[in-house]
């Protein structure tokens, strides 16, 4: 007898290793990805964003760490140097605003103040008024606006009514004459604290009404969705659902609207220091700055150049990467 034509061998079938290893790999394919990562992947692929975002941490942490930095480098934003001052016209000697290896960016007309020292400390105020009056702008559009949605009725006709009110109201011409008539003294603050804290307020309480229209139309929608009913079928409360089934889809929104809002207060409180209702000298403030360089723009435009390029540049790097954080968490909004 001859044997047969196809006789069966020890590779037709797969090893145990071979089939776990197999089975290893489809799970590896079928890996789901969090909302949170995917909008990750989004933003690592926007290289202006990118930019802006590493730009807005660089100026954190150079604003965190002001006073080390003038401290290493031997200045002080409020010492004076007279010495490098012509005393003729009031103008820094030598070039560029009395650029050199000891003053990086030139020194004031005048006094002699260093200027990169100054443009630090600046930071500090300009960072700190917009990141914390949209922190109260965020707190109070939240919740007002997810009350107005949720319920409606009468709460959303007058809570709708107030941002209407607030929207139309002159702004800056209240802050002006809310801090002209503010004491020296409040809440155990003196000096430019009790101004930078009414900064604070004040911006936050008018920039709130912008993002309690965008909480609130979101609201109106979500609401209606499928595991809202399906959360009041099984008997949820009305907090519950307003906290555990609303909020959380909220967050985008609120993290984009936030992101936007901040280099808003940034240049309101620069144009508020240039009125000369900001901070008080000789705290430093980069609208203050420029505000004392209109005298001398033509003699030493150094002086108004610096802080004009410090506002831009941190306005410009929030607005980046603000636009890239929309794109990530809503990517139809680009369309």
């Amino acid at each position: 007898m001859t044997a047969p034509l196809h006789e069966p061998t020890a590779e037709a079938a797969p090893s145990a290793a071979e089939e776990a290893a197999v089975a290893g790999g489809d799970a590896k394919a079928v890996q789901g990805r969090s909302l949170g990562r995917i909008a990750w992947e989004r933003l690592k692929r926007d290289k202006l964003a990118l930019t802006g975002g590493i730009v807005v941490l660089l100026l954190v942490v150079v604003a965190l760490l002001a006073p080390v930095i003038t401290s290493l480098l031997g200045q002080d934003p409020n010492e004076y140097h007279e010495n490098l001052i012509d005393p003729l016209f009031g103008t820094p000697t030598g070039s560029l605003g009395g650029l050199s290896g000891d003053h990086l960016l030139g020194v004031e007309p005048v006094n002699g103040r260093d200027i990169f020292a100054r443009i630090l400390y600046g930071a500090r105020i300009s960072l700190l008024v917009g990141f914390l009056s949209a922190v109260v702008a965020v707190i109070l559009g939240t919740v007002l606006g997810i009350l107005a949605g949720f319920f409606g009725g009468w709460i959303d006709s007058l809570i709708s009514r107030v941002m209407d009110g607030l929207l139309a109201f002159p702004q800056l011409l209240f802050i002006i004459a809310l801090v002209s008539v503010m004491p020296n003294e409040m809440l155990g603050l003196t000096g430019s604290n009790v101004r930078v804290f009414v900064m604070i307020l004040v911006i936050g309480f008018f920039g709130w009404p912008y993002i309690g229209r965008v909480v609130r139309g979101q609201t109106l929608s979500l609401r209606e969705r499928e595991y809202v009913e399906a959360a009041r079928s099984l008997g949820a409360g009305r907090l519950y659902i307003l906290f555990k089934e609303l909020l959380p889809n909220l967050v985008a929104p609120i993290v984009v609207y936030t992101t936007m809002m901040i280099p808003t207060n940034i240049l309101t409180e620069a144009a508020l220091s240039f009125l000369g209702v900001g901070v008080k000298p000789p705290t430093a403030s980069w609208g203050q700055m420029l505000s004392s360089a209109i005298d001398y723009y033509e003699s030493d435009p150094m002086y108004m150049v610096v802080p004009g390029l410090a506002i831009f540049i941190t306005v410009l790097a929030f607005n980046l990467f603000g636009d890239g954080v929309r794109d990530a968490l809503d990517p139809k909004a680009s369309r």
